[in-house]
């Protein structure tokens, strides 16, 4: 029996019908596909949030081609960020975003951010401090503060620097630049999946595909019985004997079954049990806490109204978080080619007032503040409806690993329930993750033991892309992916590399050099602006030192140029002059370490 037929549960079920293993799915809504649904409004289709079909898992890949082998197009990524009236190119582009920025702003956010590699905060245990160490407060401010407390609905302190290590962990301010100067690859090829240029798209949005895998799997004998809401989960002994699930018209009906896998958030699951986990347990369940989701989509009369697929919108004064032009994700999704279908997403707690709005309310306010900050005119809307998705995220606050673990504890008790899917292991999965814990939980109920808690996330992401496919049966097995970093023990090598890290030649270099360029620059400008018989005769002794250089107009730019160059030498030597003494430093605990060790061992011996 699986519970939740998302990406999760329909790919278990995929799985065990490729194992040649009888199974039925039981779905509280009458439409499949969980967050990853397509919703179609007169024709006009639109997506629960975007869906990029992008993995390095290479089996993950293969099914989605094996459920849909045709309609699965390539499409461009284009996003923007909207802030402070202004479009800004996302990924970062350099010229973009000193133009959008200014001069003055581009110095602070330069300024921050080696006040941030000089004196970081110690203990960065929150999404502020991580991501403030890493990018300089002022950066933090800008890109990353607002959307992220729209996003969450708390305080960027009170969410746990979990979330920022697994989604951000390989985007840094270097490899922002070196997207900017070089393209989305590393030195080295890897990519950098939150900068990927390209992704798959079924052409009817992602529920096409999860649709399609419905119709092949009642084909195979496993059927999805829409409507059924678990409401009690009986169990004896340490195993899991039946499932009470209710039809809308309240008639109870009890399913039984060999293993169980769910996908129902972790928090309904343990108020289901029957009889109830201990106290504690329950306790832990309560402090899980789910972030609700809606989309206000408006039919706007205009064929084209922004080029990108989605805009983020980190700009204050609106409460809308980001705008989804499906048009874009696809052509197919508009009926019209006279006619744009825009997704305004807004994330709320379903106690918020505006959960509660009736759609036409909701429609006025997303059309006026798409109004505000100028994407279309009021004018311009034709048509519109509201789709509303509860527990749509697992919420990362400061207490919820603990939670967590002690309910994965709990749940070892039980020999046949596997709990998957991003809300059935209360962690933010992206879709591809999601699918590979359906994948190892199918597996395991034929004699495998894949431990579906040590699915990684975005957290290793990259670092595991290299890894080659082990084989199972005939066919490519998926990836074992390592468990995240917050649950490995340290070697002494690992807390060493995390104690002496290295600081970034490239990004201090850029960041000492911005500056110095930017002192000269205003220095040369308000003696310019001053003006007097003899202009700026001391700083005009820089001619000595940079070649051409005059206290003219032309010369402040040189000096800016031949000033940011030296100053980039400067902060690039810096760096790697700290880098070595640090490395010799840790070397030398290293040795003196081990010379400890085998001391020990000797009088062991």
């Amino acid at each position: 029996m699986i519970i939740g037929a998302g990406p999760a549960g329909l790919t278990a079920a995929y799985e065990l019908s490729k194992l040649g293993e009888r199974a039925a799915i039981l779905e509280a809504d009458m439409q499949v596909g969980g967050l990853s649904r397509t919703v179609n409004y007169n024709g006009y289709r639109f997506d629960i949030g975007g869906h990029r079909f992008f993995s390095k898992i290479p089996y993950i890949n293969e099914l989605w081609r094996e459920i849909l082998p045709e309609d699965f197009l390539l499409r461009p990524r284009l996003s923007r960020i909207h802030y402070n009236g202004r479009f800004f190119d996302y990924p970062l582009k350099a010229v973009n975003a000193l133009t959008g920025l200014g001069a003055l702003e581009a110095l602070r956010i330069g300024l921050s951010y080696a006040r941030a590699q000089i004196r970081p905060h110690g203990d960065d245990d929150n999404f502020e401090l991580w991501v403030a160490n890493r990018f300089g407060y002022r950066l933090y401010d800008i890109f990353f503060k607002t959307y992220t407390e729209k996003v969450w609905g708390i305080p960027c302190h009170e969410i746990s620097a979990d979330w920022a290590a697994q989604r951000i962990k390989n985007l840094s301010l270097q490899s922002a630049l070196h997207q900017a100067l070089f393209g989305h690859q590393r030195g080295n090829g890897e990519i950098i999946t939150t900068l990927i240029e390209e992704f798959h798209y079924p052409r009817l949005g992602p529920g096409m595909m999860w649709e399609h895998c419905e119709r092949l799997l009642a084909q195979r004998g496993i059927p999805t019985q829409h409507g059924e809401r678990v409401e009690q989960i009986q169990h004896r002994r340490g195993k899991i004997e039946c499932i009470t699930a209710c039809q809308f018209s309240g008639t109870p009906t009890e399913f039984g079954g060999e293993h169980f896998i769910s996908t129902m958030p972790l928090r309904e699951l343990i108020f289901a049990l029957q009889p109830p986990p201990p106290d504690s347990v329950l306790q832990a369940a309560r402090n899980l806490r789910y972030r609700d989701y809606l989309t206000v989509v408006l039919i706007v009369k205009r064929e084209n109204v922004f080029p990108d697929n989605w805009i983020y919108i980190h700009t204050p004064e609106v409460k809308l978080g980001r705008v989804q032009n499906y048009k874009n994700w696809s052509p197919a999704m508009a009926p019209e080619a006279s006619r744009t279908s825009l997704g305004l997403e807004y994330f709320l707690w379903e106690k918020d007032e505006e959960w509660r709005w009736p759609n036409a309310r909701l429609i006025e306010f997303g059309m006026r503040e798409c109004e505000q900050i100028g994407l279309i005119q009021a004018n311009e809307v034709e048509d519109g409806t509201v789709v509303r998705m509860k527990k749509a995220y697992p919420v990362y606050d400061a207490n919820y690993r603990d939670s967590v673990n002690l309910i994965r504890q709990y749940l070892k008790n039980f020999s046949n329930l596997q709990t998957i899917g991003r809300n059935g292991l209360h962690r933010y999965n992206n879709q591809d993750h999601s699918m590979l814990t359906g994948v190892y939980a199918a597996r395991n109920t034929v004699g495998e033991t894949n431990d579906v808690w040590e699915v990684n996330t975005e957290m290793e992401y990259s670092e595991e892309a290299a890894a080659p496919a082990a084989r199972f049966g005939d066919r490519a097995a998926p990836m074992v992916v390592a468990p995240s970093a917050a649950d490995k023990y340290l070697s002494p090598d690992e807390a060493l590399a995390a104690a002496f890290a290295k600081m970034d030649p490239v990004a201090l270099g850029a960041a000492v050099g911005l500056v110095v360029g930017a002192v000269i620059f205003f220095a040369t400008l308000i003696l310019l602006l001053k003006g007097g018989a003899v202009i700026g005769p001391n700083l005009s002794l820089l001619a000595n030192y940079y070649l051409g250089y005059q206290v003219t107009w032309p010369g402040a730019f040189l000096g800016f140029i031949e000033a940011g160059m030296s100053g980039y030498a400067l902060g690039n030597l810096i760096a790697r002059l700290r880098n070595w003494g640090m490395a010799a430093y840790a070397n030398a605990i290293r040795k003196r370490v081990e010379a400890e060790e085998n001391r020990d061992l000797l009088e062991k011996v």
